[in-house]
């Protein structure tokens, strides 16, 4: 009975394991149709942010991880966008506000000052930057 009990747990956890994975190539495709490349850009951006805001060895794999969530919601809101262009464009507005509480977690205050500060003007196609606030 012991035995039953452990494979099947074991069965479980495999089969939730391999969902997780079809919802991530999912999501890539997603970001893919969208026009983003999540994973230059979060390169690009960590790139920045990482001299930029003095980034710890403890904090640049959190920060990467949340860069990369928010570059796929991103990707995923922008995919509705030839259908709900305002829907869109509130969802992606909503998604960067979150980003920033999200950092107010893991970065200092002054860090946060600093990240704020980088905000670019306008949107630019040049500075990877601008993929956070626009």
């Amino acid at each position: 009975m012991k035995k039953l009990l452990i494979l099947a747990a074991l069965v479980l956890g495999i089969n939730l394991s391999s969902n997780a994975q079809g919802i991530l190539s999912k999501a890539s495709a997603v970001a893919s149709s969208a026009g983003l490349d999540v994973g230059s850009l979060t390169s690009g951006i960590m790139g920045k942010l990482t001299p930029s805001l003095n980034l710890s060895a403890a904090q640049q794999p959190t920060v990467t991880s949340m860069i990369k969530d928010f570059l796929v919601q991103k990707a995923t809101a922008l995919a509705a966008r030839k259908t709900e262009p305002a829907a869109a464009a509130n969802k992606v507005k909503n998604l960067a506000s979150g980003l920033r509480s999200k950092l107010a977690t893991v970065l200092t205050v002054a860090q946060l000052a600093k990240f704020t500060s980088l905000k670019p003007a306008a949107p630019s196609a040049s500075n990877v930057l601008s993929q956070l606030f626009y």
